[in-house]
C-alpha cells in the first residue's frame, strides 16, 4: 500500500526575465539563434539527436545503482534504506527506478532548466519519486546560487526536489541549435528529393523553329511526369519528337558533397553531446582496434560527468544531510569498462599470477559465485611440492652415501 501522496497547492507561476527560458523567449517572439534553429520537438526528430539522447540517458539508467553504507573502511550495500527500493525497484506505483533515472537524464539533455523530480515523504522518509509531464517546475537562483523551487507556481522545499543540471545552464539542444537545425534542413531536403523523384536529371531542348504552345507544353509535361517520374519509372527509355534532344545535367559541387555534409552534421551533433560518433551510427572511421577505445571515451568523457551529477542530485534529495557521511548512492560502472572475453581472461590471469587479486574477487566482478580455496593469493603457474628437509651442516656427501 503506497503512502498518501502530498501535492502542493496550485498557484500562479512567475517567470523571470533575468534568465528567460526557451518557452518565455518563444512567447516574446525572441530568438537567440539563426533561422536554422528548431524547437526541441523538431530537434528530436533528427536521428542523430534522438540517438544521442537515448544513448546517454539509457546507458545511465541501465547501470546498477547502489545504496551503500559505510562499514569501517569499506562500503557495503544497504537494502534497508528507503532510497534502495525507489531506485532499484519502483520509484512510484506507475514508474520504475529505471524509467525515472532515464527520464531525468533525457530531460536534462533537452531542457535548459534541467531534469526535475519530486520526492514525496512520509514521516520524513522518501516514499515516492514522481516525475511530471510538461515540466511544471521552475527555479530561481539567488546571488549565491541557492535555488528556490516552485511546482505549478507553489514554493516547495529544496530537499524534496531532485534537480539534475547540465553545464552552462543550457542543454546541448540549445548550445548546438544551429547544427541541429542544419541537419534537419538536410533531412527535409533529402526526403523531398527522394519522395517526389522529380530532381531534373536533364532538360529537353527543341530547336528555335519549333513552336510549342502552352497547351502542348502542359500535355507534354504531364505525359513526361507520368512516364518517367518516381522510383518505379526509373531507367525507362524516353521517346522524343520534333527534333527534341535530352541534355543531362551534371552534379555541381553542392550536390556531390551532399552526403559528406550530412555526415559532418552527424559529427557536429556528436561533438555537442560529447559522445563518440560511432555510438550514433557513424562507422566511417571505426575499426576493431579503436572501437573499444571509443567505448572507454564514452564512459570517461561523456557519461561519467552525468553520473557524477546524477549521484549528487540523488544524494541531496534521498539521503538526509546528517547521514551523508555514512550513506552514499553510487552507479556501478563495471559493465561499461568490461573488455571482451579474451582481454578479460588475459587481464585476470595476470592479476591472479601477480597476486594482486584472488580468484574469488575476480569471479565476483563477473557475478560468479566463489569456490573453495579461491580466496588464497597464490600463483597458479607455480605448483608447490612437498617441503624439503632442513639439511644438517655436519652432514657430508660420504655420510649421505653411507646412509
Amino acid at each position: 500500500m503506497w503512502p498518501f501522496r502530498t501535492k502542493p497547492a496550485p498557484a500562479i507561476e512567475a517567470k523571470s526575465l533575468a534568465a528567460p527560458d526557451e518557452e518565455l523567449l518563444a512567447l516574446l517572439g525572441a530568438t537567440v539563434t539563426g533561422t536554422a534553429a528548431v524547437p526541441t520537438s523538431v530537434a528530436l526528430t533528427v536521428p542523430a539527436v534522438a540517438a544521442a539522447v537515448r544513448t546517454i540517458s539509457e546507458a545511465a539508467a541501465s547501470l546498477e545503482v547502489l545504496v551503500e553504507r559505510r562499514d569501517g573502511d569499506a562500503w557495503v550495500p544497504d537494502e534497508e534504506h528507503p532510497a534502495w527500493h525507489l531506485l532499484r525497484v519502483d520509484a512510484c506505483p506507475w514508474a520504475s527506478g529505471f524509467e525515472t533515472i532515464r527520464d531525468l537524464v533525457a530531460e536534462c539533455l533537452t531542457r535548459d532548466a534541467g531534469g526535475f523530480a519530486y520526492v514525496s515523504r512520509v514521516d520524513g522518509k522518501p516514499a515516492e519519486i514522481i516525475t511530471y509531464r510538461d515540466n511544471p517546475f521552475s527555479v530561481e537562483y539567488a546571488e549565491t546560487g541557492e535555488p528556490t523551487y516552485r511546482l505549478s507556481g507553489a514554493v516547495i522545499p529544496t530537499a524534496n526536489v531532485i534537480h539534475l543540471r547540465g553545464p552552462f545552464s543550457k542543454s546541448p539542444l540549445t548550445l548546438c541549435a544551429e547544427a541541429i537545425g542544419l541537419a534537419n534542413v538536410l533531412e527535409k531536403h533529402a526526403a523531398k528529393l527522394f519522395t517526389n523523384g522529380a530532381r531534373p536529371g536533364g532538360v529537353i531542348q527543341f530547336p528555335k523553329d519549333v513552336k510549342i504552345g502552352d497547351a502542348a507544353l502542359a500535355k507534354m509535361r504531364t505525359a513526361w511526369k507520368s512516364a518517367f517520374e518516381g522510383s518505379d519509372n526509373a531507367g525507362k527509355t524516353a521517346l522524343l519528337w520534333d527534333g527534341g534532344t535530352f541534355n543531362p545535367l551534371t552534379f555541381n559541387s553542392v550536390d556531390s558533397q551532399f552526403l559528406e555534409t550530412r555526415r559532418f552534421q552527424l559529427e557536429e551533433v556528436a561533438r555537442a553531446f560529447n559522445i563518440p560518433s560511432p555510438l550514433l551510427g557513424d562507422l566511417t572511421r571505426a575499426t576493431w582496434s579503436n572501437l573499444s577505445t571509443k567505448n572507454r571515451e564514452f564512459l570517461v568523457y561523456c557519461l561519467e560527468p552525468w553520473l557524477q551529477a546524477l549521484e549528487a542530485a540523488l544524494r541531496r534529495a534521498l539521503i538526509d544531510e546528517g547521514d551523508r557521511k555514512d550513506f552514499r548512492i553510487r552507479f556501478d560502472r563495471d559493465d561499461l569498462t568490461r573488455a571482451d572475453l579474451g582481454e578479460r581472461a588475459t587481464a585476470y590471469s595476470t592479476l591472479v599470477t601477480a597476486r594482486i587479486y584472488s580468484p574469488n574477487e575476480l569471479r565476483a566482478w563477473d557475478g560468479a559465485p566463489p569456490y573453495p580455496g579461491g580466496d588464497e593469493f597464490a600463483n597458479p603457474a607455480i605448483t608447490p611440492g612437498p617441503a624439503a628437509p632442513v639439511a644438517d651442516n655436519n652432514d657430508t656427501p660420504e655420510k649421505e652415501a653411507a646412509a
